[in-house]
Order: structure tokens, then C-alpha cells, then sequence
């Protein structure tokens, strides 16, 4: 048996330390499953049977096909926007864009295909995979731009249903250590093409018609994902503080702000004064996170999450409807939504 114990706000596994909100025995052999229950997987500590606990093989594979039906999405949408953000002249990393993104898509096709029975209930009803606006976002980008997204994905997520007789043999962990190494290596090629491009557009020497700190801001979304994998392919959880954890989530969703707020129509006044008003509510957050209870910064968290989804999903319906003025591609408000409803879910197992 390992022991958790309670001091302060954190937990204690022996000499490492996670966050928490109360003390728990359990047995590395038949109790880990209750773990993921107590926190969130992004912030679980490592922790071997002298020092860490290993994921049974239902944990690895559920968390797996999660983790990668989220951002494998997220990340093939990153290089559909970089894709039809650059200039013509800027054939060959337009090509580029476009191959990896094809190559996200069919990991993802394959990350759906062995998702069903697999995938958690609270994951399909958080709109985290894809919610009621992506299907026609994707249509509407797709003919608004003459790039081609492959639909069918997106059909087939929505007929994704959970199930607690999945038979998790050997040959399924087989098949999800593939594609979380396929993710890995896919990963990698696309942080370094995001990075060349961010390098160029710093020096002037491309143009392309996405903030250079949206370029950024996805690469941080991208190594994000990276580490993950990483624990992955070793059977654990990347270690996290509760901040860092919060305060990844709370820039990203303050930047969404930002970005919102840059790229509405100067007319808009009533949404880019919301906008602005959430980017400056997440700022303070992250500000205020290292000084503040845990359950308080957890609960103005969820709090100011709530508020930008709402937000987001009143303005995807807004583009779709061609009611709102802007430059924000109705994917891209999709996209940002989805973001939010999964930091939402990750912030209910954070607050249990």
C-alpha cells in the first residue's frame, strides 16, 4: 500500500508532491483506477512502485484515445488555418501544411475508429470531440477557402458512443501505443514547421494572416500535447503543478480572448468589450493563482471557463448565421469553443 497523505493543499507520494484535497490509502495493485478519480490525469505525479504508478491497461487506453481524439483535432485544424493563412507565393509551405495535416486526419480516423466502447461517456457529452457547430464549420471553411477537410471524420464522431464491456486485451494497448507513437512523431515534425514559420514571420521574410502570437500560442498547445505523449509511452502522467497546470489553461483561454477581440469588426463593440473584459478576468487569474486557496482559484476558474464557452458558442452560432462581422473563420470559433469545454471538464475533476 501507498499512502496519500493531506498536508496543506497538496498531496504527498512519499517525497512527491501533487495536488489534492484529501488523504487516500489504495493499493498500486487493484486501486490506481480510483486515482484518476481523486485528480486530473494532466496533473498526476509520477509515482513508482517505489516511486511511480504505472497506468493499469484500461487507464492507458482510455486516457490515450482521449487525449488524442482531442488534439489530434485541434492539431490538424492548427494547419488547416496556417494552410490557408499563407500567401500563394508560399507554395511549398502551403504543401506542407497541407500534407501534415492529411496525416493528422488519418491518425485521427484511425484514434476514431478504435474509440467506440473505449471512450468515456463524459467525454462524448462535453462537445470536447466535436460539438453541434463543427460539421458545419467544416463545410462552410472548406468551400469559403477550397481547402479540403475529410468530413467524414466528423460524421463518425458524432455516432462515437462509451461502453463498459470493451474488452481491453493486449493487441487494442498494441494498437493505442502506435498511434500515440505516430502522434509523437507527426508531433514533432509539426512543432519544428510551426516554429520555422513563426521565425520567418518574426524577420519579415513570409506574410501570413494569423497573429504571430497565434503561431506561438499554438506551438505551446502542440509541446503540450508532446509531453503528454511522452509520459504516455511510458505507462504514466506528466507531472504538474495545480499553477501550472491553471495556468496553462488560463492564458490559453485569455489569448482566445485576445484573439477574438483582434479580429472582430471595429463595429462589434459589445463583443469585443466582452472579450476584452474575459482576457483581462484570465490574466488576473494567473496572476493571483500561486497566492490564492485551491479551491478558490479552482472556482474562479471554472467560473471565468463558463462564462468565455458561453461566449464562444453564442459567436460560432453567430458566424454561422452570418451575423456577426469579422475575419474569424466560423472553424476557428469552433475550434476555441471545443478548447474551452475541454478545460471545463478538466476542471471538474480537478474541483472533486
Amino acid at each position: 500500500m501507498i499512502f496519500i497523505e493531506e498536508l496543506g493543499t497538496f498531496f504527498f507520494f512519499h517525497n512527491t508532491m501533487i495536488p489534492g484535497s484529501q488523504g487516500h490509502a489504495f493499493s498500486c495493485k487493484h486501486e490506481t483506477h480510483n486515482l484518476l478519480t481523486l485528480v486530473s490525469y494532466y496533473i498526476l505525479s509520477e509515482i513508482m512502485k517505489e516511486g511511480t504508478v504505472l497506468l493499469s491497461q484500461r487507464e492507458f487506453i482510455q486516457v490515450s484515445i482521449e487525449i488524442n481524439l482531442f488534439f489530434q483535432r485541434i492539431m490538424k485544424e492548427h494547419l488547416f488555418f496556417i494552410e490557408t493563412n499563407l500567401q500563394p507565393v508560399e507554395a511549398d509551405n502551403i504543401a506542407k501544411a497541407k500534407m501534415l495535416k492529411q496525416q493528422f486526419e488519418q491518425l485521427l480516423a484511425d484514434t476514431v475508429y478504435y474509440a467506440n466502447g473505449v471512450v468515456s461517456e463524459k467525454a462524448i457529452q462535453s462537445d470536447e470531440i466535436v460539438t453541434p457547430f463543427t460539421l458545419r464549420a467544416e463545410e462552410l471553411n472548406a468551400m469559403l477557402t477550397g481547402a479540403k477537410i475529410n468530413t467524414q471524420i466528423t460524421k463518425d464522431e458524432c455516432k462515437l458512443s462509451s461502453g463498459s464491456n470493451r474488452n481491453y486485451q493486449a493487441w487494442l494497448g498494441n494498437v493505442v501505443t502506435n498511434i500515440n507513437n505516430r502522434s509523437y512523431s507527426l508531433l514533432r515534425e509539426t512543432i519544428a514547421f510551426q516554429k520555422k514559420l513563426l521565425a520567418l514571420s518574426l524577420e519579415c521574410k513570409i506574410f501570413i494572416s494569423l497573429y504571430d502570437e497565434m503561431l506561438e500560442h499554438d506551438t505551446r498547445e502542440a509541446e503540450y500535447y508532446l509531453q503528454i505523449l511522452s509520459s504516455l509511452q511510458n505507462r504514466v502522467l506528466p507531472r504538474r503543478t495545480l499553477c501550472g497546470e491553471l495556468n496553462f489553461w488560463n492564458n490559453i483561454m485569455g489569448e482566445h480572448a485576445q484573439f477574438i477581440d483582434g479580429m472582430l469588426d471595429p463595429t462589434e463593440k459589445a463583443l469585443k468589450k466582452t472579450a476584452e473584459t474575459s482576457a483581462k478576468s484570465f490574466a488576473k487569474l494567473v496572476e493571483e493563482c500561486i497566492r490564492t486557496a485551491e479551491n478558490q482559484i479552482l472556482q474562479r476558474s471554472f467560473d471565468s471557463t463558463e462564462e468565455i464557452r458561453k461566449f464562444k458558442m453564442s459567436s460560432a452560432e453567430g458566424l454561422l448565421k452570418c451575423r456577426i462581422k469579422s475575419v474569424i473563420p466560423p472553424l476557428l470559433a469552433d475550434h476555441v469553443l471545443r478548447e474551452a469545454n475541454h478545460y471545463l471538464r478538466l476542471l471538474m475533476r480537478m474541483k472533486r
